[in-house]
């Protein structure tokens, strides 16, 4: 079997969605079918058509009616098909960039790592595609787990790919924003061989951010991430 049917056959792409109907079609067939053998859209309680969307663009739609970006991730985890190995994360509004979802998936495949992130801090950012407090916020939890553990991170950024056993082992808890910060601090904690690309950023496609769209969002998605640190640093192993 060819390199590109074991990619095909083993790799699921979880995207959570929360009234993207704009542009989720689009983001569902971005993605390289040559390697994710499925791609699962989670309507997260959305009252738009993003489901109806996603599902004619060739997507399987799971739904998760409880709203939190947590939640949607782990029912996606739960849905992807018994023989998935890897599972790639991504947003729905057309923010991340399908299209380089090789460089993730590459070093797990080769066996040289069980989690690859993308660092869009390090890529090529569309102007307006992240605000100041996206970039310091990623920043800030870089160097905070750098302490803490070792491992050098300079983003929090969704797109992503892990290992399912791997991903299993860590244990996700966060039901809301804090998820993609959890599964960074566990990764390290747990030892899993660790790596961060560059990946390209675009403005997002349609609708508007849950979390860097409004005051309120970006304050909530802050305290979020804090809680998230404090709660896992002081966990025990």
């Amino acid at each position: 079997m060819s390199e590109q049917s074991t990619l095909k056959l083993g790799v699921s792409v979880v995207i959570p969605a929360l009234n993207e109907e704009e542009p989720i079609g689009d983001v569902v067939r971005a993605i390289p079918r040559e390697i994710a053998g499925e791609v699962i859209v989670v309507d997260n309680g959305s009252d738009d058509r993003t489901a109806e969307v996603a599902r004619e663009a060739g997507a399987r739609v799971v739904s998760e009616p409880k709203r939190g970006y947590g939640r949607a991730c782990r029912a996606g985890v739960e849905a992807v098909a018994p023989d998935a190995e890897i599972v790639v994360f991504l947003d729905g509004d057309g923010s991340d960039c399908p299209e380089l979802m090789e460089r993730l998936i590459g070093p797990i495949v080769a066996g040289t790592h069980d989690f690859v992130i993308g660092s869009r801090t390090r890529g090529r950012r569309e102007p307006g595609s992240m605000n100041f407090q996206q970039i310091f916020a990623g920043r800030a939890a870089g160097l905070l787990l750098r302490a803490l553990y070792g491992v050098r991170y300079t983003d929090m950024c969704p797109f992503r790919a892990i290992r399912r056993d791997a991903l299993a082992r860590l244990d996700m808890r966060e039901e809301t924003y804090g998820w993609n910060l959890e599964m960074q601090m566990r990764a390290a904690r747990a030892g899993l061989r660790i790596l961060e690309v560059s990946v390209d950023h675009r403005r997002r496609a349609g609708g508007e951010s849950k979390v860097s769209g409004t005051v309120r969002g970006t304050f909530r998605a802050g305290a979020r991430i804090l809680y998230t640190v404090a709660r896992i640093a002081v966990e025990r192993t």
